[in-house]
């Protein structure tokens, strides 16, 4: 083979192998990221509080579920993501863990089922942290799509 001909063959090799990668990566990433931020007024029944939160929740086609919130006002005593539609309470789907004073992540390998995930798809997903004195939850957010 002539090293002309060599040169155009290894860079077809390698352009084809980027575009493998770069599938590739699209898949391993496709998914749908959501910013939630968190008041007591959206909680059921409203709760008249100055804490608030904000995060970032990622759930990817197959289910998984990632991110965390962060709080400011409120000494949190657990925080979930529930299904519900807005307006209504709901079941936990996936139980946060607190990884700082005012942080609240998805715990590591977690994930929807194939229910919950049509709830979200719905826009019938909401993350939210409880207090002791707002057991119910004192602070939520819909998980809109």
């Amino acid at each position: 083979m002539k090293a002309g001909i060599r040169t155009y063959v290894g860079m077809a090799v390698v352009g084809l192998a980027l575009a493998g990668c770069a599938q590739v990566n699209s898949v391993m990433h496709h998914g749908q990221s959501v910013n939630v931020s968190l008041s007591g007024a959206e909680e059921v029944p409203p709760v008249a509080t100055q804490a608030h939160g904000s995060g970032t929740i990622q759930i990817a086609e197959d289910h998984s579920v990632s991110g965390s919130v962060t709080t400011t006002g409120i000494a949190g005593v657990a925080a979930h993501i529930h299904t519900g539609a807005r307006g209504q309470n709901g079941p936990v789907s996936i139980g946060l863990v607190k990884t700082a004073d005012n942080t609240w992540a998805v715990p590591a390998g977690a994930k929807l089922n194939d229910a919950q995930y049509a709830s979200f798809k719905a826009g019938n997903l909401y993350v939210n942290v409880h207090s002791a004195q707002h057991k119910g939850g004192e602070i939520r957010a819909q998980m809109n799509p």
